[in-house]
């Protein structure tokens, strides 16, 4: 029997997230796991998320920043600062498999929850926590996105040669962390079914970053022995240049201009040894097929720039889609490069369910990323992101059985 959403088992069913995150990093690791499948109680101060305000488009509406982080998951209000919340706070990491934080370093602590102590609570949760560095002298810097891109290798190396250093617009500060976070989470808990025991899981937004611009340490090295040929830099010191929309790697590519000449009518081109036949045909330049100043790749590298060129030449008299269809009609590697509003509007991602429309209690719907972790066994079924503390009766009466007045007083005292 094939599975269907909402009647299948998911991956992470029966795991219970206590997720004291906020912002993005944080948030954007737990709403995968609640896409995993795991029940996932976002834990806020009464005043909230400060995501639910900012960058408003409709006023006194929790925001796209919130809303597109935060879904599939229960929204409680506690103010850990209390006595009585300290109570509760204890009750729900006693109840929880996993607790993710990225409040800034020894934040945690100071509320009275050292490692040490949740151990003492629940000796099997798994506690993970995003910060912005390792330990060191950069330690309790505050961590922004470009700020971790600036410390992790992906500014230097972004941009053109002459340019400043640029910011790339993926979050891989933010949700990149958070990619990692969720793998170090599922980590630990398959360590726990042999240990019996949960663990720290530490996640640093620079180290998230530096793992994915690995490819220039790569050359970085590389350059020791000598110009990386691969890039269209005509001059090299003693660190990794930028190089513009060079790939960098085994096969050259560029993003190519074509008509009408709009700020996104470009399309990606990667030229492989066994595409420059092809390629040479459809550009108009037959010959430079033979050519011994063009035929091998070795003979190309030293004038990438001037072979892009000759390849613009054509591509700038017709439209991305047009190229895109020439090119994949000789399975040369390309990809036009698509606005954020043609990526809301494509159907391909619409009907792969990555554009996905969300119902919203207030805002009516709004369209989000949906998961691109796809398991045959554990579809997604992307639901709205919790009003501020729409649960608290929820988890607080018909979970940890407080009385419906004590609820009352709680809220009157501001606890919750």
């Amino acid at each position: 029997m094939t599975p269907t959403a909402g009647t299948s088992t998911k991956a992470l069913e029966g795991i219970r997230v206590l997720d004291m995150t906020h912002v993005q990093s944080g948030p954007s690791a737990t709403q995968l796991l609640a896409w995993l499948g795991a029940d996932v109680v976002k834990l806020e101060a009464p005043t909230g998320d400060i995501t639910r305000k900012q960058l408003r488009d409709l006023p006194d509406v929790d925001s796209l920043y919130f809303t597109m982080l935060n879904c599939n998951k229960r929204s409680i209000t506690l103010n850990t600062k209390t006595e009585r919340g300290k109570e509760i706070l204890t009750e729900l990491i006693r109840r929880s498999d996993v607790m993710v934080e990225n409040f800034g370093p020894g934040a945690v602590d100071r509320m009275g929850f050292t490692w040490d102590r949740i151990q003492e609570i629940n000796p099997r949760i798994v506690y993970a926590s995003i910060k912005g560095f390792g330990d060191g002298p950069y330690t309790n810097f505050k961590a922004y996105e470009v700020v971790a891109q600036a410390m992790g290798g992906s500014m230097a190396t972004t941009g053109f040669e002459e340019g400043p250093p640029l910011a790339t617009g993926a979050q891989i500060g933010d949700s990149g962390t958070g990619v990692h976070a969720v793998a170090g989470i599922l980590a630990a808990l398959y360590q726990r079914e042999s240990t019996g025991r949960g663990q720290r899981v530490n996640v640093a937004m620079q180290h998230a970053v530096l793992n994915l611009c690995r490819v220039k340490l790569r050359d970085q090295q590389r350059l020791a022995h000598g110009p990386l040929r691969e890039y269209p830099n005509e001059d090299f010191g003693d660190e990794v240049p930028r190089s513009g929309n060079a790939s960098g790697g085994g096969q050259p590519g560029w993003a190519v201009r074509c008509a009408p000449g709009g700020p996104n009518d470009y399309v990606y081109v990667i030229v492989q040894p066994v595409g420059w036949q092809p390629l040479s045909e459809l550009i108009g330049r037959p010959e430079l097929a033979d050519d011994p100043e063009w035929a091998t790749p070795e003979a190309r590298l030293p004038k990438l720039n001037k072979m892009f060129q000759l390849i613009e030449e054509w591509s700038a008299t017709l439209p991305k889609w047009e190229v895109l269809e020439r090119l994949n009609a000789h399975n040369i590697p390309c990809g036009p490069i698509l606005s954020t509003k043609e990526i809301i509007e494509d159907e391909s991602l619409v009907s792969n369910e990555m554009v996905v429309t969300v119902p919203h209690p207030e805002r009516g719907e709004f369209v989000t990323v949906g998961s691109p972790l796809k398991l045959s066994d554990s579809p997604v079924d992307v639901t709205s992101s919790p009003l501020l503390g729409e649960h608290n009766e929820e988890v607080y009466v018909g979970e940890l059985g407080l009385g419906d007045e004590e609820l009352r007083l709680l809220k009157s005292n501001g606890v919750i």
